[in-house]
């Protein structure tokens, strides 16, 4: 116990600093802010017209916090998948990139640990985003006056937002495999962009509810009436695939003849 919270804590440590954690922040907190704009545009759709009030129309949005929490709820599901697995490619990637991996491997910490270590900020970190951008929903829609009080709707929606978030932090351990294996960062964004250009595709053809990296993204209604076809074996598939891509990582870091 004493090793795992020693490398928690060295973990922690050199994520303090790091310039990359405002970025991902940044980036994602582009989801409640064009949100808003949405909302601005439904609200004035004679003076606003153009391609960003027909998509709005086309996404049956309305001024409201039943479409603005869906809105952050999709953007988790759909951007979560990219955003995240960003956040896991950087932290397991780094290692590599940074020369530091051959360092790690000769502590006399336990490789069990160190990885445990790296789970658990991707974990927080992942879910830091996601706090952060209800946080950020919540005040764009203050100061947008939506009509109505929040507090129903973020009772009944708030549920599926957290549990799109975690269906989509779970899959972040194929990712975290693909980063140790490839030793670096490209190899797990090249899996994360492949990964998003699949789960539309398979979304698209109606057998989204199989594939895990397009689950997240019907469960939040991003595909509309899709959502229906959920059933507890896409859950299952999710949960196999999390399983699965933490045993791999953490079996091919303890056991893999790795060269640098």
């Amino acid at each position: 116990m004493t090793g795992q919270l020693a490398a928690l804590k060295a973990e922690l440590i050199k994520n303090k600093y790091a310039n990359i954690i405002w970025i991902t922040f940044i980036a994602f907190g582009l989801a409640p802010l064009m949100g808003g704009v949405f909302l601005v545009i439904l609200r004035n759709p004679d003076s606003m017209a153009g391609p960003l009030h027909s998509k709005s129309l086309a996404m049956n949005f309305s001024a409201d916090w039943k479409s603005y929490i869906g809105i952050l709820t999709q953007a988790v599901g759909v951007g979560g998948v990219l955003v995240f697995g960003f956040v896991a490619s950087w932290i397991f990637g780094r290692e590599y990139s940074e020369g530091t991996a051959k360092d790690l491997l000769a502590l006399p910490t336990s490789r069990a640990a160190i990885i445990n270590a790296k789970f658990l900020v991707y974990a927080v970190w992942s879910f830091a985003l996601v706090i952060s951008n209800l946080l950020i929903g919540l005040l764009v829609g203050a100061l947008l006056q939506i009509s109505n009080s929040p507090i129903p709707t973020l009772e009944s929606y708030l549920s599926d937002y957290f549990l799109t978030a975690v269906l989509t932090v779970l899959l972040g351990t194929p990712i975290a495999f693909f980063a140790i294996w490839g030793q670096g960062y490209l190899a797990p964004l090249g899996f994360v962009a492949l990964a998003l250009v699949f789960s539309q595709v398979i979304a698209a053809a109606g057998y989204g509810y199989y594939f895990p990296w397009s689950v997240p993204g019907l469960f939040s209604g991003a595909g509309g009436e899709y959502k229906a076809q959920l059933n507890s074996m896409s859950y299952f598939i999710v949960v196999l695939t999390s399983v699965t891509g933490y045993i791999a990582t953490v079996l091919y870091w303890k056991y893999a003849d790795q060269t640098k």
